[in-house]
């Protein structure tokens, strides 16, 4: 049985949206969504969340204390650190065979797709080494000098005939502490490219994303009564 550890981190401050992270969405404070899903996942033994946060610490002790927290040192906490070098930290105070990170802005993320990306990543290892997240897009794209970069603009195909592209959606990721040590990136040289639906790989980014986002979870939560 792999041990698979799901790493969720959380700075105090965002740049767009004051107080994103704890802001409440939904009834209840943005970064619970994503914990409440990660504990109905049965192939994750522990959850570990990265804060500096003192509001999400005692949120999280006082709702959900089997999750670990781990207290984001100073040095890590500039808007300009990159992720990668987070994770280092954090697979250094906790061990697994696998870790699955996620963000608390993917409040639609559901633990059935979780599930089923961890069972893809186990099935593919090693000839994938780490898998991560995409959407799909079919649409007409154009670079910064005008440049068509997925279709011919002298051929104008419907876009659904248009070969897709994949946005990398940050839902999640799953590597090993081998790839992250070895590449300084949750990326390694062949990762799998796991499709979510757009939908629900929804990301709070700007104000509008909170309105859209608590749209989407009302009409989840009236389709499900139905």
């Amino acid at each position: 049985m792999k041990k698979i550890i799901a790493l969720v981190p959380m700075r105090h401050e965002s740049q767009r949206v004051k107080g994103k992270n704890y802001r409440m969405l939904a009834g209840k404070p943005l970064y619970q969504h994503i914990i409440s899903t990660l504990l109905t996942c049965t192939e994750i033994e522990e959850i570990v969340v990265d804060t500096d946060s003192q509001e999400i610490m005692d949120g999280i002790r006082e709702n959900y204390p089997q999750v670990q927290i781990l207290i984001r040192p100073e040095h890590l906490l500039g808007e300009e650190i990159p992720m990668n070098e987070v994770l280092l930290h954090d697979i250094a105070q906790v061990e697994a065979d696998f870790y699955l990170q996620t963000h608390s802005t993917n409040p639609l993320l559901r633990a059935e797709t979780i599930s089923r990306a961890i069972q893809t990543m186990l099935e593919n290892y090693p000839a994938f080494d780490t898998l991560f997240s995409v959407t799909r897009m079919q649409t007409r794209l154009w670079d910064e000098l005008g440049r068509a970069i997925n279709h011919n603009p002298a051929i104008l195909l419907q876009t659904q005939d248009l070969p897709p592209v994949y946005e990398e959606n940050s839902c999640l990721y799953i590597f090993t502490r081998s790839t992250l040590e070895n590449e300084r990136n949750r990326l390694g040289r062949r990762p799998f490219m796991f499709e979510i639906d757009a939908a629900e790989a929804w990301d709070i980014d700007d104000e509008i994303d909170f309105m859209i986002a608590d749209l989407l979870m009302s009409h989840n939560v009236e389709k499900n009564r139905d």
